[in-house]
């Protein structure tokens, strides 16, 4: 079983409990952990699997109670930071037009040390990089540079997520794209929504959006599409694989739990870098990957709600 090693953020999601208003009306708030990469490495130690998560948390109640709750799915925090800023949080409502009206107070996810010992521990592992904060400058950014720069030397097989977020990119869009090109040039397995591949590509329909991505240098590429499954490609072959019926609840952490899945499974033959080449076991890999994300919707909360081994592969 290889390691995966998560790196970008976790955070505190304060979610308002009465949605359909904004948050100057919002009055309760549930707390709940959250950050996609911090997501993803619990989903694989859910699954079994071996995860270690790369990120930085302040000193505060707030920053214990996150790394509590990834020692509690069994993730690895060893190599977990703290900082004496506040732990980042994030305030979400949804309006009565269906419009999330966000606050994002960006803390400790930003100090984030690159930690030279560190590259070793890639060596013909897995490494995951997830973006919604790292792309946003500081000492983060600059972390994540170089541990992507890493990976390739300890011939670790790479996965890329940009995890775009409307919210924190208003009117700078051009940037996070030119951010996330050499990701996606280098990363051997690429995990897009549609609008993520839509911006990205500059094309609209799935098709030529993973055409542009894979001239770019994206080897394996997955498109999300909700309920109705995911769209696997790669240069040669491309192949629409449905998800499966579920009673959804609440949407929240699915992407990530697709590709802790995908992770998982990578992880777990003996050499994932043979899947470049094997679309059969892609479309099989990919196929229990729909089940993962599927099955988190059917509760609240992404961590809470992520599916354990025997409700995806029995």
């Amino acid at each position: 079983m290889k390691s995966v090693f998560c790196i970008g953020e976790v955070l505190i999601d304060f979610i308002a409990e009465r949605q359909k208003r904004d948050l100057s009306n919002a009055t309760n708030f549930t707390k709940n952990p959250g950050g996609a990469p911090a997501n993803v490495a619990c989903a694989i130690a859910k699954l079994g699997g071996k995860s270690n998560f790369i990120g930085c948390v302040g000193k505060d109640s707030f920053g214990k109670y996150l790394l509590k709750v990834l020692k509690q799915n069994k993730v690895d925090v060893s190599n977990a930071k703290k900082s004496k800023a506040f732990t980042t949080l994030a305030f979400v409502s949804i309006d009565e037009n269906g419009e999330r009206d966000f606050v994002f107070s960006r803390g400790a996810d930003k100090k984030l040390r690159y930690d030279c010992t560190i590259k070793k521990a890639f060596n013909h592992n897995i490494v995951h990089f997830g973006a919604a904060t790292a792309f946003l400058g500081n000492r983060l950014e600059d972390a994540y540079n170089r541990y992507f720069f890493d990976a390739p030397t300890q011939n670790a097989f790479i996965c890329f997520d940009p995890n775009f977020r409307k919210d924190l990119w208003s009117d700078n869009e051009e940037v996070f794209i030119k951010k996330c090109m050499p990701f996606i040039q280098k990363s051997h397995l690429c995990k897009f929504s549609l609008e993520e591949a839509q911006l990205l590509s500059g094309e609209t329909n799935a098709i030529d959006c993973c055409s542009v991505l894979h001239e770019s240098g994206a080897e394996i590429i997955t498109i999300t599409l909700g309920s109705k499954g995911t769209l696997l490609s790669t240069s040669k072959k491309q192949k629409m694989i449905p998800s499966i019926s579920v009673d959804t609840i609440d949407t929240t952490g699915a992407g990530d739990s697709f590709v802790g899945c995908l992770l998982y499974q990578l992880g777990s033959i003996g050499n994932p870098f043979d899947t470049i080449k094997d679309f059969d076991l892609l479309v099989k890999m990919v196929t229990k990957a729909n089940i993962a994300g599927a099955l988190t919707t059917t509760g609240y909360g992404a961590i809470p709600s992520l599916p354990t081994y025997e409700q995806v592969f029995s």
